[in-house]
């Protein structure tokens, strides 16, 4: 009996026995399989096709303009009733609970996401890897595992990603093969489809969570002290300019998320993303998305038009989902002219790549400023830069908070506030270490202070560990 409650028949005796006898002596390796799957769910590939077979046979028994009139509830109802009689037209041999189940599954291919829809209900994986129709990985606590959900073809693929892109007005085929889109929920989408990708359609997913993580989980979670998050915290509340740095997975964009919790509920917050996965909390929030070129390839709207149009539109703070070009510029021009408080995450290793990284992308716009001008600008507008980074046993953590001091000569200078000391390793791979403070006062805690966020005395004290 496979998941579904497939009986699949069984094999006569003889032929068990004789291919007991022919295998056995042999001792022959099994070929490989280019997907595992669990040895209990070996007809799992015949009860796909028997899924999309219904499938086909909803699409001519339904009345499809007058379901999508109907509730959700009410139209599961309604396909249940239909894939039972078809069930048992089938003669397969199912439970109630295995037909229930079943139906739900004909219901995804329909109008959800197909095969992938279970594991984006599940909220223990927060990364799902497509590398072709039979290949589907998750990432779970951190590290990555395959998943036993394949697709009927790559061209089922393609109609799933299809599905996904267009209900964002975005699109992609040959002649645009690559696309960042989003589900209704927030979580973010990639796709790469053929030309560019070989063995069919590329697609990662990073759900978002239901329920927004806070600073508070995230301090539950050691990701950071509560004393250090108090101070970022604090610095936000103020208005520090801040830049989140770190690789790809590190929880930049989640790190932003709960930062954005120090932000009064009275400022107004305009945020500015390639695809919208921002989860603010305050109320006073205008979201906007760049859009790619159409088929003509007309019609794109970058980041940076949109910075420099956020900037008419009367915001408090304005927030870059991540900043990746020539847009850097007008978010420090942001920063510099009553914009203080603003904020964009980065991919860089450490806070001085970067400064590294800032710079040369303001440089990608093609303006004649020289190095040192733009370092100036640099140095004006951001006060500190967050590294978060993932570590080798999947955890996520606060690294380093740097304060940016002013320039010396043609240099920008930066002072580590705290830092994440790597002591060792366990038998089972975890991480130790601690955080520490450098010693080191920050400049902006004289800011804080006259705006009435006061900090520990020995919170500075390099003897401090946390």
């Amino acid at each position: 009996m496979s998941r579904f409650g497939f009986s699949g028949g069984s094999s006569k005796p003889e032929e068990t026995v004789t291919q007991t006898q022919v295998v056995t002596p042999v001792a022959a390796p099994k070929p490989v399989q280019p997907v595992p799957v669990p040895s209990n769910d070996t007809k799992g590939f015949d009860q796909l096709d028997a899924k999309l077979r219904i499938h086909a046979k909803l699409i001519d028994e339904l009345d499809l303009s007058a379901l999508d009139k109907l509730d959700d509830e009410t139209m599961r109802r309604r396909v249940r009733g239909i894939v039972s009689e078809i069930i048992k037209k089938e003669d397969m041999a199912m439970s109630a609970a295995e037909e229930a189940s079943f139906a739900d599954a004909v219901m995804d291919e329909m109008t959800g996401l197909g095969p992938i829809e279970p594991l984006l209900k599940d909220d223990s994986i927060a990364d799902i890897l497509i590398n072709g129709c039979n290949q589907v990985y998750v990432e779970r606590h951190g590290k990555l595992q395959i998943a036993p959900v394949r697709f009927a073809d790559n061209d089922h693929l393609l109609r799933i990603v299809q599905r996904i892109v267009s209900a964002v007005g975005r699109r992609v085929d040959e002649s645009q093969p690559l696309v960042d889109a989003r589900l209704l929920d927030g979580s973010r989408v990639n796709a790469a489809v053929s030309p560019i990708a070989i063995d069919g359609p590329l697609v990662s997913i990073r759900k978002f969570s239901k329920s927004p993580l806070t600073m508070d989980k995230l301090v539950g979670f050691g990701a950071i002290p509560q004393p250090v998050a108090d101070f970022i915290l604090g610095a936000v509340k103020c208005r520090a300019s801040t830049v989140i740095s770190g690789g790809t997975g590190s929880g930049k964009t989640t790190l932003l998320n709960a930062l954005s919790s120090a932000i009064s509920p009275d400022e107004r917050l305009i945020t500015i993303e390639d695809a919208a996965e921002l989860q603010l909390q305050q109320p006073h929030v205008a979201r906007m998305e760049t859009r790619p070129p159409n088929i003509e390839g007309k019609g794109e709207i970058r980041q940076r038009e949109l910075v420099k149009n956020a900037l008419r539109m009367r915001p408090d703070r304005v927030i870059l989902g991540e900043v990746r070009s020539e847009e850097a510029f007008d978010m420090l021009q942001a920063m510099n002219t009553g914009h203080e408080g603003s904020m964009a995450t980065i991919h860089a290793n450490n806070p001085r790549d970067a400064l590294t990284r800032l710079e040369q992308m303001v440089m990608m716009g093609g303006m004649k400023i020289s190095e040192e001008a733009i370092r100036g600008q640099i140095a004006s507008a951001v006060n500190f830069i967050v590294q978060a980074t993932r570590l080798s046993d999947g955890s996520r953590k606060v690294v380093s908070i740097a304060e940016i001091t002013g320039m010396e000569g043609a240099v920008v200078q930066m002072q580590e506030i705290f830092r994440f000391e790597r002591t060792g390793t366990t038998d089972e791979g975890k991480v130790l270490g601690h955080f520490a403070a450098t010693g080191l006062r920050p400049q902006f805690l004289d800011e804080m202070e006259r705006r009435g966020v006061h900090m520990p005395a020995g919170l500075f004290d390099p003897s401090t560990r946390f």
